[in-house]
């Protein structure tokens, strides 16, 4: 057959309530009948069952098969639609250039679909297809898209963001979105829930003022490694022991457990940069197998903290640099590398990366993220990435942790 010529198909739409043995029931149906199988989607939600196949036929068969398929869905009590047509063959031909927009929401909104809908086809996208990947603790929906430059699609899609609090990221299709993967996180108030610098203030009763300059620095309104030196400074004195103590005190993040293992189970490196101390977070980033990763680190005279950091201190060009490092290690291409963080330090890997990601983050870093996740659970990074709740559920890494 030409691929410019007519042939006869048929648009089947069921849905009714979910149960074993339909599928095979209707398929039974078919089966006499001289004809081929073009397309086929089936969805469940709630226990309720939508499934729609596109077949090729004989026209002269077309009632036989309406009176046999009108039959058994009467017998199944199911709703049953069936609409004959010429078509074309090239219209049903493999798209290329597809975009995923994936949607996250801890309270998705009608007026937030719509919206986006309405700058997807403000930017002549067509939307292909859409299915729910995650359902707690956050909703996931991901949108593949036609007809539109991934660039664009960011572009109109951005600001829609902020307004409908929803998070919003855009990446292009293709065979490359399942390649291996370098995922780089920042430590503090991203892979963990706490600041290092700031408990350490803390057992030094400076905490105050350590947070003070930490929240500047983070901001961007201070040079970074002239801040840490600063706060560093001030834990002058401090005897080793309160360095067991800080371990004992922090926390994984809600979901970072969840994201390293899925991420190491599949085959992606999860790697570690951080502008905090090596001397605190290394035994927990060796608990999460955590090979890759680089921090500061406090220097101890005689049991003591002198109030120094030992060598070059990681800034946010150092967490640049570390990117590339790790990528080179692993032989990943920098396109396929995702960044993850929370502060102005972060700015250089988020920039850099295939995929930065703005965890929480402050306004600078949302601004020049990729991506920017404001539920407070860092597996949602997974649904970015296309990986579906139900695949981490099968994984066995749901835990919250």
């Amino acid at each position: 057959m030409d691929k410019q010529s007519a042939y006869y198909t048929g648009l089947i739409l069921v849905s009714g309530e979910d149960r074993p043995g339909i599928t095979e029931a209707l398929f039974s149906t078919l089966s006499p009948f001289s004809l081929t199988i073009i397309d086929i989607e089936q969805v469940v939600i709630r226990s309720r069952l939508i499934l729609t196949i596109l077949i090729s036929l004989d026209r002269a068969h077309a009632s036989a098969i309406e009176a046999d398929l009108n039959e058994k869905a009467a017998s199944l009590d199911l709703d049953i639609a069936i609409a004959f047509s010429e078509q074309q063959s090239e219209s049903i031909a493999a798209k290329t250039g597809l975009t995923h927009v994936v949607l996250l929401s801890q309270d998705l909104k009608p007026a937030a679909l719509a919206d986006i809908a309405a700058a997807i086809a403000g930017v002549d996208g067509n939307i292909e297809r859409i299915q729910r990947t995650a359902s707690y603790p956050v909703t996931a929906i991901e949108c593949v898209v036609s007809g539109a430059p991934t660039a664009t699609l960011k572009g109109a899609l951005t600001p829609l963001a902020a307004q409908h609090s929803v998070d919003i990221a855009v990446s292009p299709g293709g065979l490359m979105r399942w390649a291996k993967k370098l995922v780089l996180m920042d430590v503090d108030s991203t892979l963990i829930s706490q600041e290092v610098i700031e408990l350490l203030g803390a057992k030094a009763g400076v905490q105050a003022q350590v947070k003070e300059i930490t929240d500047r620095a983070m901001a961007g309104e201070i040079d970074f490694e002239a801040s840490l030196r600063e706060r560093v400074a001030l834990l002058k004195g401090l005897p080793e022991s309160v360095i067991d103590e800080v371990r004992n005190e922090i926390s994984l993040t809600p979901g970072a457990q969840t994201l390293v293992s899925t991420l190491q189970k599949l085959g992606h490196t999860v790697a570690v940069v951080s502008g905090g101390f090596i001397n605190v977070i290394e035994p927990l980033l060796q608990s999460l197998n955590i090979v890759l990763y680089r921090a500061n680190t406090l220097e101890i005279v005689d049991g003591i903290l002198t109030g120094q950091v030992q060598g070059p201190v990681i800034d946010r060009a150092a967490k640049a640099t570390a990117l590339k490092d790790f990528a080179k290690h692993e032989g990943v291409e920098l396109e396929q590398t995702v960044a993850i963080g929370d502060g102005a330090n972060d700015l250089d890997m988020i920039a850099l990366a295939g995929l930065g990601i703005a965890f929480n983050a402050k306004p600078a870093v949302r601004a020049a993220a990729d991506s920017a996740l404001s539920a407070p659970y860092l597996d949602s990074v997974l649904y970015l990435l296309g990986i579906t709740r139900e695949d981490v559920e099968e994984s066995g890494h749901s835990s919250r942790k």
